[in-house]
């Protein structure tokens, strides 16, 4: 049998392969890709035998019944192929092909999946195809070790696992840019558990990076009867979410690609499409977010372009609570999502850092109108250091229509006791997530943990949404006993007079 170990071992000998030649936040989209292709080849392989056996070696009824599977192969497509040709002076050409031909023969799937990738770049292998060619050879032996019919795996989510502890491990490496494609997975749990995801709900994610969150709110319902929607801006990214959902036996997923604000793909037949469970992990004040109105605006009164961003822009009217500054996309995104929330039963949890929860200008606004129209449900205060790339703390807004009641739940998970520390990264323990979890259903005020604000009392804070203005962490410092801190020197200074004494002895013993 093939364990996830056994995966992982094999993508850690690609990644040496790599290593030195190609910088990592590149040589993953190359690991990846192979490993999709390895897994589609050898499915494809065990299912034909089994067809072949079925039908007493028919090749007409096989190929019959294998056209009807979830997805289709040629010869020259699986990775048997690309194994023989390994030491084929034009093994990158080879390997282009195949991915092409993957890409045509399941299209409604997985079209454009492999666009960015090239096993001929120039770019990513320099100019000596000799050198080029070692690599790939290197990376096809790596990945010919492994098995990965599904015979011999212990789970269906084996891949899709090993799958995505690669791009968690690369996110981490990657730094600031990794954390721009993953979420880490107890933030995801979390922001799943807190949306509660229901049979029949549609889930969105308009920043879905390799789809982690999407998948997380997923499996919340274990007979997977959801509609899963995404959108993502990268090309590559998008590439690593697709084949995420489809090694994760999401076939229906909707992943589009564009950017969210200034070209969102969440449109059906000219209607605004909404959703009952809305989970993002955004990019933090991401600068600049309004770059795509602009390109787009026409001239101004005076004839010239215009270069401020305005509410009338937006043909979908998402901004007409307030217009975030330039330099931070934060609301951008919160608006959006409430604009794709459901009426009756919307749930939404998105991570942000803690300026949303203070800054004042537009944005100070926008909270406002928030809060008053009875949208938001819950801040939720996460430890430091939990994210690839930023050390700063984050929060998680919980948003719901229809709400009955006016309060907002404050929570404060971020002190010592409420998370385990890492050498490179914080953790949030399962016992961690459960007591967020707990408290957020319960909705109870805990000391120096949670809160129950009034909409008066957020009021007179002037929406202020800071979590220490609601939840109380002080910590008092215990009473000094005064007459025993004076005992404590009289008899020390008695002791230096007898350590001082002794010495002097010493030195008049040695005639100094």
């Amino acid at each position: 049998m093939t364990s996830r170990a056994d995966i992982e071992r094999v993508l850690w000998s690609a990644c040496d392969s790599f290593r030195g030649k190609i910088d990592s936040s590149r040589y993953k989209d190359y690991i990846l890709s192979m490993l999709f292709v390895k897994y589609l080849s050898d499915v494809s392989k065990e299912k034909r035998q089994e067809y072949m056996r079925q039908y007493d070696n028919d090749e007409r009824r096989v190929d019959r019944a294998m056209s009807r599977e979830r997805f289709t192969m040629d010869a020259e497509s699986t990775f048997d192929f690309l194994y023989e040709n390994r030491t084929a002076t034009d093994i990158g050409q080879k390997i282009n092909v195949a991915l092409s031909h993957i890409e045509d023969h399941n299209s409604s799937k997985l079209r454009g999946v492999f666009r960015a990738i090239d096993f001929n770049s120039q770019v990513d292998f320099g100019e000596d195809v000799r050198a080029k060619n070692a690599t790939l050879r290197n990376l096809l032996d790596d990945f010919n070790g492994i098995d990965l019919r599904p015979s011999q795996l212990g789970s269906a989510d084996i891949i899709g696992d090993a799958y995505e502890y690669m791009i968690a491990n690369f996110a981490s490496d990657a730094g600031k840019k990794g954390g721009e494609f993953f979420t880490p997975s107890q933030v995801s749990e979390l922001v799943a558990r807190l949306v509660n995801p229901q049979e029949n709900d549609r889930i969105y994610d308009p920043t879905c990076g390799s789809g982690g969150l999407l998948l997380k709110a997923y499996k919340k319902v274990p007979n997977g009867k959801v509609a899963v929607y995404g959108q993502e801006l990268n090309a590559q990214t998008w590439a690593l979410c697709t084949m995420n959902m489809f090694l994760h036996n999401v076939d229906d997923a909707k992943i589009w690609q564009g950017d969210t604000l200034s070209n969102p793909q969440n449109i059906e037949n000219d209607e605004w499409m909404t959703f009952q469970v809305v989970v993002a992990n955004p990019p933090f004040s991401l600068d600049k977010w309004d770059g795509g109105f602009l390109s787009n605006a026409g001239l101004d009164a005076k004839g010239k372009k215009q270069e401020k961003m305005t509410a009338t822009l937006d043909p979908w009217r998402r901004f007409d609570w307030g217009v975030p500054l330039a330099s931070k996309g934060d609301y951008a995104f919160v608006l959006h999502m409430l604009k794709s929330l459901d009426a009756n039963n919307g749930r939404m949890a998105i991570v942000l850092p803690h300026g949303v929860l203070f800054r004042g200008a537009s944005e100070g606004k926008i909270r406002k109108q928030i809060v008053e129209l009875n949208l938001l449900d819950a801040v939720i205060g996460l430890p430091a250091n939990l994210f690839y790339g930023t050390g700063i703390p984050a929060c998680i807004l919980v948003f719901r229509k229809n709400r009955a009641r006016r309060d907002v739940l404050f929570i404060d998970a971020s002190g010592d006791g409420n998370y385990e520390k890492g050498k490179n990264q914080n953790i949030l323990r399962d016992s961690d997530l459960e007591k967020i979890v707990e408290v957020y259903n319960a909705r109870e005020n805990t000391d120096k943990y949670s809160y129950v604000a009034s909409y008066d009392e957020i009021k007179d804070n002037d929406f202020n949404l800071n979590i220490p203005r609601y939840v109380d962490t002080f910590e008092e410092e215990e009473l000094v006993d005064i007459d025993e801190v004076k005992t404590n020197i009289t008899n020390i200074e008695a002791e230096l007079v007898d350590v001082q004494a002794q010495m002097q002895k010493y030195l008049d013993e040695l005639g100094l």
